[in-house]
């Protein structure tokens, strides 16, 4: 791996040692966990959201959306989860990975991409401080000291861009401000699992400059036997480090200058993929399944390692009626991962015996380095009047290359993607009379790919590229003073991709041309009993043409991009929020998603030795599966989270808190096509947290378990001859103590 980051590491060495001594190892502590705090009334806190890219109510915004502030994040990632840890956490919303705690995939109202190259699009995009993360491996971005994660549902494509037909995950850190803020916070649990979190910030110049540090770092021993080689604890364990250095210059009431440096550097166990744990038969764990043995031949450790840089400065100018806002940002992620990707040994893979054949040892290495630049500008109105309006363009590049290297086979093959897009935007909102509001918005986008092979295999570079109008349109109208209804029309898309890892394979890469998805959604906010009861709801129906899909597996053990004739899905979410005393608040979330692929002729590669459900058909002397009328892959059909936060005062500055969360993911198929074996029924996982907090919220000492009851859950397939399965977290159960000043 290069050493570009190696200045940047140096210098922020002291620093972050001078920080984590100076906070006594600490993180946000004193925060409510779920929901925002009620307030001094007793009633459900503000909810504030940036769907329309300015501070705005909730309640006041024609989307359907999902809050996590400081305290639900803080619960969620207490054991030191992965972004994986989303899923679920917001209704509609399904995340995994089968690269470790890199290259993400995230899925809303079932729309997602299981595409597991590094060089993989998906629908639904990441933003952190509004700026894209588009490539996989920067959607892992670890989320730390942040204000708070918005999960918005639907095309967004208008203010967004390309690339969010299904919706955005936008990660908002907490700003500098000129108001000393020091919070920080230590845990250790099973496994040797150790989190700290540190964050320093104040003013520099009083009302001129201001700054904020935050630092994250989880680490896990190795906890996982290797059967095969007999060696005790060799997988499993991680070091993941990252750091934020942001900087607030206002040399005047009308300027403002916003620069931040994000930088992470990760090293651990990538996957631990598990073969013959699943049926055969049936989708239920068998007796294989040991979550602390492998017997792994291969994968030299598993061992998967990335640093990423970013760098952003935000500026803006605040005139009469009007401001004006750039975003200037740069990352790069530069790392590999590697793995058993069979999950076994042997052509029978012993001792467990069967079921199937793999000629070869399935051990690669995917390593991506990647330099990614955007640029936005955007004009948009600040004043008070009936009509607001913003308009802008935006630029994105992004180069990087892919090499895959196969242990034995396959050789190794290094390919290039670039990609070039600009856009142009705008939005108007107007407020018809005092109760009903009409807003639209429209947007061009102008997106070009190409590939070619750098070192291996040479087949003939690969151009695509699309130009197409997002625009959306919405009526929102104040039925009362605690209730509001709306209806949303939108059309988004995402562009063309290429897939290029079967160069690999000695195949030829494919191309999955643009999707389109025009959405119909109402929806109806309202705060009832005096502000103590949110109820927020929408109901949805979506097609998408030529919605794009990855067929992996099959006789050739191939990742192929493929375009269906149309995809169809239709649901509802259902929000509340209950704020019963002001000490006991409980939130509670529900989605059903039914999702359909449209199209009698598409037939994918089978597993050999999985009991397929679909009618099959032979091409080319290959058994294939016929998939009309399948549901999307990974597209729970319902999911929810429940959270409930209990506390009772000690003496008058402390409080003694029980807080508890659950997520729930339904019956969900893993792959294109149907089998018994490649899908689960319901999934649930829960925490606990049991602390007092004292001096006025400034310091807390808890215990606390992820995963509660120990669930084993598969979170995905490998689609080779052998029944292969990766599952969730472990259960973890520790201590923490915390402090905010």
């Amino acid at each position: 791996m290069s050493h570009r980051f190696s200045a940047f590491r140096a210098a922020w060495a002291g620093s972050t040692a001078l920080a984590v001594a100076a906070f006594g190892l600490a993180a946000p502590a004193a925060a409510q966990d779920g929901e925002a705090a009620s307030d001094a009334d007793g009633q459900l806190a503000t909810i504030i959201v940036t769907a329309n890219r300015r501070e705005e109510n909730l309640q006041d915004v024609p989307v359907s959306a999902a809050i996590l502030d400081q305290g639900r994040i803080a619960a969620i990632f207490s054991g030191t989860g992965d972004i994986t840890a989303l899923a679920g956490t917001a209704p509609g919303l399904n995340v995994e990975s089968s690269n470790g705690r890199v290259a993400p995939r995230f899925y809303i109202r079932g729309l997602g991409n299981t595409d597991f190259d590094l060089a993989a699009s998906q629908p639904v995009s990441v933003l952190l401080d509004d700026v894209v993360l588009e490539n996989v491996t920067l959607k892992s971005f670890p989320v730390f000291d942040v204000e708070r994660v918005e999960v918005l549902r639907g095309p967004q494509g208008t203010l967004f861009g390309r690339n969010t037909p299904a919706g955005i995950v936008k990660i908002n850190s907490i700003k500098p401000s000129f108001d000393n803020d020091i919070r920080g916070s230590i845990s250790y649990g099973s496994f040797d699992t150790v989190s700290v979190n540190a964050a320093l910030g104040g003013a520099l110049v009083d009302d001129v400059l201001a700054f904020r540090i935050a630092l994250q770092s989880q680490s896990r021993n190795d906890w996982i036997d290797n059967g095969f080689t007999g060696e005790k604890n060799a997988l499993g364990g991680y070091h993941d480090f990252a750091v934020r250095g942001q900087l607030l210059f206002k040399p005047t009431e009308r300027l403002s200058v916003l620069a931040a440096i994000n930088y992470r550097d990760m090293d651990g166990s990538s996957t631990i993929f598990r073969a013959n744990v699943v049926g055969p038969g049936n989708n239920k764990l068998n007796e294989n399944f040991d979550r602390d043995t492998v017997y792994f031949d291969a994968g030299g450790g598993n061992i998967a390692k990335y640093e990423q840089y970013g760098a952003t400065v935000t500026a803006s100018y605040e005139f009469d009626g009007a401001t004006l806002t750039s975003i200037t940002s740069h990352w790069s992620s530069e790392g590999s991962s590697r793995g058993d990707v069979d999950g076994g040994f042997g052509a029978s893979f012993l001792p467990f015996m069967g079921p199937g054949f793999i000629p070869f040892p399935s051990d690669t290495q995917d390593s991506l380095d990647l330099e990614q630049t955007t640029q936005e500008i955007r004009l948009a109105s600040n004043g008070d009047g009936p009509l607001s309006w913003q308009f802008g363009g935006f630029y994105f590049d992004s180069d990087f290359d892919v090499t895959t290297i196969g242990f034995d086979f396959p050789p190794p093959v290094t390919v290039n993607h670039t990609n070039e897009a600009w856009a142009l935007f705008g939005q108007l909102s107007y407020q018809l009379t005092g109760t009903l509001r009409l807003t639209g918005g429209v947007r061009y986008t102008d997106d070009e790919k190409d590939f070619f092979v750098r070192a291996g295999a040479a087949p003939q570079p690969v151009s695509v590229g699309d130009s197409q109008f997002d625009w959306d349109i919405s009526l929102f109208a104040d039925v009362s003073d605690d209730a509001s209804i709306y209806a949303k029309v939108a059309n988004s898309f995402r562009g063309p991709t290429i897939q290029g890892r079967d160069v690999a394979f000695f195949a030829a890469p494919s191309v999955a041309q643009s999707e389109n998805i025009t959405s119909y959604e109402v929806g109806f906010k309202s705060e009832l009993a005096d502000r103590r009861v949110r109820l927020n709801g929408a109901v949805f129906y979506y097609t998408v043409d030529d919605p794009q899909f990855t067929a992996v597996g099959g006789a050739g053990n191939l990742v192929q991009l493929v375009n269906a004739n149309k995809g169809e899905a239709w649901g509802l979410e259902l929000e509340s929020a209950f704020q019963i005393t002001p000490a006991f608040l409980v939130t509670l979330g529900v989605a059903y998603n039914n999702t359909e692929i449209k199209d009698e002729n598409l037939a994918v590669g089978i597993c050999a030795q999985c009991t397929v459900t679909d009618p099959t058909v032979v091409i080319g002397g290959n058994t294939r599966a016929l998939i009309d009328g399948n549901p999307f892959p990974n597209a729970p059909e319902w999911s929810g989270d429940l959270t409930a936060r209990y506390s009772m005062p000690v003496g008058n500055s402390g409080e003694f808190f029980v807080f508890t969360d659950w997520v729930y993911l339904g019956d969900t198929n893993f792959l294109l096509y149907q089998s018994l074996e490649f899908n689960a029924k319901s999934r649930i996982e829960g925490g606990l947290k049991v602390g007092y907090s004292g001096g006025n919220g400034q310091w807390e000492l808890a215990a606390f378990a992820r995963n509660i009851t120990g669930e084993a859950n598969v979170q995905g397939v490998i689609d080779f001859n052998n029944n292969t399965a990766f599952v969730n977290e472990p259960r973890v159960i520790g201590v923490s103590f915390g402090v905010k000043y």
